[in-house]
């Protein structure tokens, strides 16, 4: 297991819904003059989608390369294929992952984009309108999508070029003396331990030699917390060490307060609230999400550490799936966003143990039936790792 890779001399901006960050990702494509990459799990068929797509081919038509990677589950079969004609008539190369599991159960669930190698955008934004549901388009919620993206200038931005550049590669052809080649220069080290504003690094998870580093990452940075801990995620599913990290954190008198989306998916909420008992016991406060869908996988301790990616805190994230967050520790930063986890809080339902007492019998039951299920689901999936 790697540890996080720092650079300093960075310059985020925090880019909350798509509002913000649709237009700043066109605003890119449209400057762009050498190269794009761009990795999304969903790349949807609504007006939004059309915008990026369009982007991405006004680009493609000025002569910058053009590399795209969907995911196959995400986007879907019939879709992905409509998409690889409308990329192949535009001059946009593009690759759907894994399709009909060729590479095993693993998603390409990673939200990143590199243009020029000058500019880059990663977090937990699929390729949808914020006013529609990201399973089915003609379902409106009720208010846009709660979620974050970050626009990345300075040397972190070699750092994703090259994640992504290797990504696009895999999935090409290459030989097995490339591979190893490549296999053996991402085991270097390519950032520095940097001590100077803006201080961060790429948090990568795959099942080559990041298998563990976003938990990692997590566990570190609770495992150091003094003062406080919020966390924003729409899938808590956590294994064992990662509820004893949040456990053990407000047990030494942090206050760790966690903010979950519920309502998109019964089974989830299910599985979620059956963690609820123990972690309330032990001092976590918990507020449930349900003004719209929540889908930010965003955190901040201490009012300096913050991390902001496409990663869930479950079984699937966290060891299954490809996925991507950064880690950035700067006071403004974080203080930034945690305004914005408060008023997620402000706007949610906080969770107590009296609330869990007057649920029926039969709904814990259910509960406790669902954490059996999925329990013993992802160890099957993971070979027994979900239980870490």
């Amino acid at each position: 297991m790697r540890s996080v890779s720092f650079t300093e001399d960075n310059d985020i901006r925090l880019l909350h819904c798509g509002a913000e960050y649709f237009p700043a990702l066109i605003e890119a494509f449209d400057a762009a003059q050498h190269e794009i990459y761009f990795e999304t799990y969903i790349f949807a068929d609504d007006a939004t989608a059309e915008s990026i797509k369009a982007a991405l081919g006004r680009a493609a038509e000025r002569g910058v390369i053009v590399n795209v990677i969907t995911d196959w589950i995400g986007t879907g079969n019939a879709h992905a294929h409509r998409l690889q004609c409308d990329f192949d008539a535009m001059g946009v190369a593009h690759h759907s992952f894994n399709p009909w599991f060729r590479r095993g159960i693993a998603r390409m669930h990673r939200k990143l984009c590199v243009v020029d190698r000058v500019v880059a955008f990663l977090g937990g934004l699929n390729i949808v309108d914020d006013m529609n549901d990201d399973d089915d388009a003609r379902i409106p919620l009720p208010a846009p999508r709660w979620d974050f993206g970050v626009r990345i200038c300075g040397p972190l931005v070699a750092t994703i070029h090259w994640e992504m550049a290797v990504h696009w590669a895999r999935l090409g052809s290459i030989s097995w003396r490339t591979r190893w080649a490549t296999f053996k220069e991402q085991r270097r080290e390519h950032g520095t331990h940097g001590h100077l504003p803006m201080v961060a690094g790429l948090v990568i998870r795959d099942n080559l030699r990041n298998r563990r580093t976003i938990q990692h990452a997590y566990l570190q940075a609770l495992g150091n917390a003094r003062r406080s801990a919020m966390l924003a995620n729409p899938y808590f599913a956590p294994g064992r060490k990662m509820r004893n990290g949040l456990i053990a954190a407000a047990r030494r008198g942090v206050e760790v307060t966690l903010l979950l989306g519920v309502g998109q998916y019964r089974f989830q909420d299910v599985i979620a609230r059956s963690f609820y008992p123990k972690l309330l016991k032990a001092g976590v406060r918990i507020v449930e999400y349900r003004k719209t869908q929540l889908h930010g996988k965003v955190a901040v301790v201490d009012d300096r550490w913050a991390t902001v990616g496409s990663s869930n805190v479950d079984g699937f994230s966290l060891f299954v799936n490809q996925e991507a967050n950064v880690v950035v520790v700067d006071a403004e930063f974080a203080c930034e966003l945690r305004e914005h986890i408060e008023q997620g809080i402000a706007d949610g339902v906080p969770m107590s143990m009296a609330d869990f007492d007057s649920i029926p019998l039969y709904k814990r039951m259910a509960y406790r039936v669902g954490y059996f299920v999925y329990k013993n689901l992802m160890r099957i999936i993971t070979w027994g790792k979900s239980a870490e």
